[in-house]
């Protein structure tokens, strides 16, 4: 259990990051957000490719409550406390921080992220939080996407079995 620990350690409040930020003043910061109900080899890509834009990578991971408003009454599939855990259990994850809110606006105001990312489907100016991490001189990159791989397809492809 010891190693279980240790990751856990990577899952923090936002009241943790106020106090572990100063720490990385001269790290650039990524930042990016999502469900991550199911975790699979099109998450790795993305968030590889997230830490590779930069030295500390934190995950918006969303609520239980927000999935469940976003998504529809049967998700997540996986609780948040599960969901965080995979996360962090990844070696280029540095942090998880759960929200509650539907959207990440908030916590990515509270971090102001040198790099904000999202995946393939996104465009620059539909992420939520671009304006504010370009006004404060970041940047927003949006990650390709491996073909074939979502949570909502992976699921749709096993109830039909």
């Amino acid at each position: 259990m010891k190693n279980i620990k240790q990751i856990e350690k990577k899952i923090v409040t936002r009241n943790d990051w106020e106090k572990l930020k100063n720490h990385f003043q001269s790290k650039k910061i990524v930042f990016t957000n999502g469900c991550f109900d199911i975790l699979h080899l099109g998450h790795v890509h993305y968030l590889s490719a997230a830490k590779d834009l930069g030295d500390i990578l934190v995950i918006g991971l969303n609520s239980d409550d927000s999935v469940k408003r976003l998504k529809g009454e049967n998700r997540p599939m996986n609780t948040q406390y599960a969901r965080a855990l995979l996360l962090a259990a990844l070696q280029f994850v540095d942090f998880v921080i759960v929200f509650d809110e539907d959207t990440p606006l908030n916590l990515i105001q509270q971090i102001t992220p040198h790099v904000l990312v999202k995946g393939g489907d996104y465009k620059i100016e539909d992420v939520v939080g671009a304006e504010w991490v370009m006004a404060h001189g970041g940047k927003v990159e949006i990650v390709d996407f491996v073909e074939g791989y979502s949570s909502t397809n992976l699921i749709k492809k096993k109830n039909m079995l």
